[in-house]
């Protein structure tokens, strides 16, 4: 159940963050909801892998290479699910950025309710 919550706050939050910023499209409130699950998917079996394989440059970079893989996060599902559009990667990395922002503050609306 908190599966299914977490998903459809995120779904909110795309919609959110697609009013803010102007180079990323979402048409409709199904169309959130499978981005939301999308990038819970890909978070959960494609970014631990590309952590890994990427170690020595966050490391290098401190921390600061984990923002691009959000952004090809965020790419990568643009490019699966249709009727999300993402105009480039500073969007998508922008996107990423004020996607983080608007969850938390709706997690903590969530968590304040209960």
């Amino acid at each position: 159940m908190r599966f299914i919550i977490r998903i459809i706050i995120t779904a909110l939050a795309v919609v959110i963050a697609s009013y803010i910023l102007p180079g990323v499209n979402v048409e409709g409130g199904l169309t959130a909801f499978l981005v939301a699950a999308v990038l819970s998917l890909l978070n959960a079996f494609v970014k631990p892998l590309l952590i890994i394989l990427t170690i020595p440059i966050t490391v290098l970079t401190l921390g600061l290479f984990l923002l691009v893989i959000n952004a090809l996060m965020i790419l990568l599902a643009a490019n699966i699910v249709d009727g999300f559009h993402v105009d480039g990667f500073w969007y998508a990395l922008l996107f990423s950025i004020v996607l983080t922002i608007v969850g938390s503050l709706l997690n903590t609306l969530v968590r304040k309710e209960e």
